[in-house]
């Protein structure tokens, strides 16, 4: 497993990282998120020995990134955010570079080198060279120098920043393969990434952690959270009226009406599923329900309650 422990990085006039604690098992997929500056990237490098750290320790399978750095090392595979490569060889002799960094004997790298060009379908382009190759298929390579050595831990800093929405797909789906017995720990700002692929995600602001949950779990924190939009024929003020005295809600907006119609927007008070006590009340008064939608929250909803004091001093020291 990888254990962060107190973690917290100075540089003159700025504290990036405040005592970070968290742990990551074996299966599972951990979505680090925050808005930029808010410390991603440098506990990221802290936890693969690039960055050391000013307070606390990262241990990577038992062995403490700061005191036992190569033994960590070997235990990583890491995909840096614009990760660099040599851009005068081929794809392939690339990786056999990468693998012989590794110490991968002569059999072994050729073996492993097939595999993750297979593994990141990196086929059609093997024997071009790096510099000459697309932003997707770049990062494939970079990514598959990540998992030649079959690293139980990936750390991957925004692996699908500037992809495709095909060449994301291509990438979320070699993540989520290899998410099942790896620990992986996935720096991002994109939100509909963590729903896709984490099965748990941790937000990070001004260098602290401000949640850590499942995706599903901090969705349950927006203020949309089981709230019910509802076209009824029925008039406004009497349907608004009506649902308003239910038990289980907290508010009712009207979004439009016209017609002897109207949409409503429905609270629940706690949080809690209303659409059946709402839909028996419509019908109760035999009024005619045309449209009813539930939305389950919205992570980014979420994001921007709890980093929201993030922006508020990013724009004040601007305006300063």
């Amino acid at each position: 497993m990888v254990i962060v422990d107190n973690l917290s990085k100075r540089f003159p006039g700025h504290h990036a990282v405040r005592g970070v604690s968290f742990k990551v098992e074996p299966g599972e997929v951990l979505g680090f998120l925050g808005p930029n500056g808010a410390g991603k990237t440098t506990t990221m490098r802290m936890i693969t020995g690039f960055l050391p750290p000013s307070g606390g320790r990262a241990l990577v399978c038992g062995h403490d990134v700061a005191t036992d750095p190569v033994a960590a090392r070997r235990e990583i595979g890491y995909l840096p955010e614009n990760a660099p490569a040599y851009g005068e060889m081929t794809v392939e002799g690339f990786l056999r570079f990468t693998a012989e960094v590794r110490g991968l004997g002569r059999a072994e790298r050729k073996r492993k080198v097939d595999e993750v060009i297979a593994r990141c379908f990196l086929e059609s382009v093997r024997r071009q060279t790096v510099e000459t190759l697309s932003k997707g298929f770049r990062q494939r390579t970079c990514f598959a120098q990540a998992i030649l050595h079959d690293p139980p831990v990936l750390i991957l800093d925004e692996p699908t920043e500037g992809l495709d929405p095909n060449q994301k797909a291509v990438v979320r789906g070699m993540i989520r393969s290899m998410g099942q017995d790896k620990v992986i720990i996935l720096s991002t700002h994109v939100l509909e990434e963590v729903e896709a692929i984490c099965s748990r995600a941790i937000i990070i602001s001004t260098g602290e952690i401000v949640a850590d949950d499942t995706p599903e779990a901090l969705r349950r924190q927006s203020h949309t959270w089981q709230q019910i939009r509802l076209h009824v024929a029925a008039p406004a003020g009497k349907a608004a009226a009506r649902f308003r005295a239910l038990p289980k809600v907290g508010g009712v907006e009207t979004e439009a009406e016209g017609d002897g119609a109207c949409t409503l927007r429905i609270q629940p008070s706690d949080g809690q599923p209303i659409l059946q006590d709402v839909l028996q009340a419509a019908w109760a008064e035999g009024w005619d329900c045309r449209e009813v939608r539930v939305d389950y929250g919205r992570l980014d909803d979420v994001f921007r309650q709890l980093t929201q004091t993030e922006d508020v001093g990013e724009t004040a020291r601007k305006a300063s």
